[in-house]
């Protein structure tokens, strides 16, 4: 199935937009990609208990996919659905999706039958970002779910080498790109998290399955890029990411 996504991604060739674009409810895709963001339970609840209206999954939502959308077309050719999806990890159809989002993610909280789904996800050809979460008690929030993921498998630095950070843009500039409210602070890091992280998850092929963005929030950095507040360089960078990160999750 994502074989032959990825062949449509190479193909260049739009497909036609088709069925319901609400982006609310689980449908199969409507065009080559579509931004699909992650539904989860946090370890406060709101999640699945809450609905639409509150949880950690949502923030962002949906500015950061409007400014996200615009920018990917601009710098690509793909066929981008109008409208993002929001799926949770019992959908059936997540597995017509190729690349997810991911956000706040120190707080989210998986059941067994949805990290079993996940890890299903991500070992048959699924590629999952996952952003906005620092310092060390979030990643330790993080890692305790992620353990009930993969529990064989090492978090490791993404090496500079690696393809994700080649396949269209060389991303070899590591600056922190941070959110708006540590910049409202004259801060760049929210916590601890001083340092920024790129790490990520493996398969037994060598392909990236998990992009782990730590201390930094790229998500505000797609949000606010029409906001003279925030600097131009950082959404440039964080646009260049996302499209490497497309890029590569619809050709791997």
């Amino acid at each position: 199935m994502f074989k032959f996504l990825a062949a449509a991604a190479v193909a260049a060739g739009a497909l036609t937009a088709s069925g319901d674009e609400s982006g609310l409810a689980p449908d199969r895709p409507a065009a080559e990609f579509h931004f699909a963001r992650l539904f989860y339970s946090d370890r406060r609840r709101y999640g699945f208990g809450g609905g639409f209206g509150g949880g950690s999954w949502r923030v962002d939502w949906p500015e950061a996919e409007t400014h996200f959308r615009q920018g990917v077309s601009r710098l690509t050719r793909l066929d981008i659905g109008e409208q993002p999806r929001i799926l949770s990890l019992s959908d059936d159809v997540i597995f017509d999706y190729p690349w997810l989002y991911a956000v706040e993610v120190g707080d989210w909280f998986l059941n067994e039958a949805e990290t079993a789904r996940l890890r299903e996800y991500l070992l048959r050809g699924g590629f999952m970002m996952v952003d906005d979460f620092h310092g060390s008690a979030e990643w330790y929030g993080f890692t305790e779910t992620l353990k009930q993921v993969f529990p064989d498998r090492p978090i490791l630095d993404i090496p500079a080498d690696d393809e994700v950070l080649h396949v269209l843009y060389d991303l070899d500039q590591r600056s922190q790109i941070y959110g708006i409210r540590p910049l409202m602070m004259g801060m760049t890091y929210e916590y601890d998290g001083v340092d920024p992280h790129w790490r990520g998850i493996y398969d037994d092929n060598g392909r990236l399955m998990l992009a782990i963005n730590h201390n930094m929030d790229l998500g505000d950095a797609w949000e606010h890029a029409d906001d003279p507040r925030y600097p131009e360089p950082l959404t440039a960078l964080a646009y260049r990411f996302a499209v490497n990160y497309v890029i590569y999750a619809l050709t791997h």
